[in-house]
């Protein structure tokens, strides 16, 4: 099987770049090149602890490095792939990831829905707990809640996605139009490591999964693992979807193997649209002819 193409577009950055117009070029020729999805990130405050990034226990990554200070430039990834969508035609859309519990659900739930219905139903969601409690304390938000959060924002977005009058807590025949263009709402691709809290997110919520940390590197072991747990937790595990880092290409066909569907590619591009065009025509036909 040849996994599908997604490549992140880097909507961040140290210092300011004074000009992020370039970001639309990197979209348009992505676009044209065959990619499959591109993704964006997502950070709305930071705090100084940014060391927590490396710590699995608070969502880091053992040894992992936050790309910017405090003080870097994050662009908000809704924006800008609504901006990306007025320019492309195919590709589809995701975040990789969204802390979708810092956002008021009933407005995620709307944002995403007129996302999806501009673009033509090209819309993924990803979604993760994020590491750093800053973000949540800016918010008036529990950290040590995130994951109920979490769950009760996809809950309300789905709820509000698929019925017509919609009951959820205090809320009663609530209606929201329009709906995304995708049966069943935007697919939601939930983010971490291979635990019974990810896998009953996935197996209420769930169209993929993005494994993090350790479970990212060894999809071999990671996969049926999480696919198992899925299927305990009253999910369907066999029709998980995963995208993963591709890695190093001669790889590929192992990850695919172990059941990677959709591969993370980080290549880089020319900030101009030729330069970025050609490389992405270079690495998808890599992908397809490995």
């Amino acid at each position: 099987m040849t996994p599908r193409i997604t490549v992140s577009l880097r909507t961040f950055a140290a210092e300011d770049p004074g000009d992020w117009s370039y970001l639309f070029d990197l979209a348009r020729a992505a676009d044209d090149a065959g990619v499959d999805r591109l993704v964006v990130s997502d950070h709305v405050v930071f705090g100084e602890n940014l060391e927590a990034y490396g710590d699995p226990q608070a969502g880091g990554v053992e040894g992992g490095k936050q790309p910017t200070g405090p003080d870097g430039h994050w662009l908000e990834p809704l924006t800008v792939l609504t901006a990306v969508a007025a320019q492309t035609s195919r590709i589809r859309l995701g975040t990789y990831i969204l802390l979708a519990a810092l956002r008021r659900p009933v407005v995620l739930a709307k944002q995403l829905s007129t996302l999806d219905v501009i673009s033509g139903g090209r819309v993924d969601l990803g979604v993760g707990i994020g590491w750093q409690r800053e973000e949540y304390d800016a918010a008036g938000l529990d950290y040590g809640s995130r994951g109920r959060l979490l769950d009760e924002a996809l809950e309300i977005c789905q709820t509000l996605w698929r019925e017509q009058s919609a009951n959820y807590g205090d809320a009663k025949n609530i209606h929201m139009m329009p709906k995304p263009v995708q049966p069943g709402g935007v697919p939601i691709w939930v983010s971490g490591r291979c635990n019974e809290r990810v896998a009953h997110r996935l197996a209420r919520f769930g169209s993929g999964w993005i494994p993090w940390g350790d479970d990212a590197d060894n999809p071999a072991q990671s996969i049926p693992r999480m696919r198992e747990m899925v299927d305990a937790a009253g999910g369907n595990g066999a029709s998980l979807s995963v995208l993963a880092p591709a890695g190093k290409m001669e790889r590929l066909p192992e990850i695919v193997a172990a059941g990677v569907t959709d591969v993370l590619a980080f290549v880089k591009v020319p900030p101009d649209y030729d330069g970025a065009r050609a490389a992405y025509v270079e690495l998808v036909e890599k992908i397809k002819t490995s």
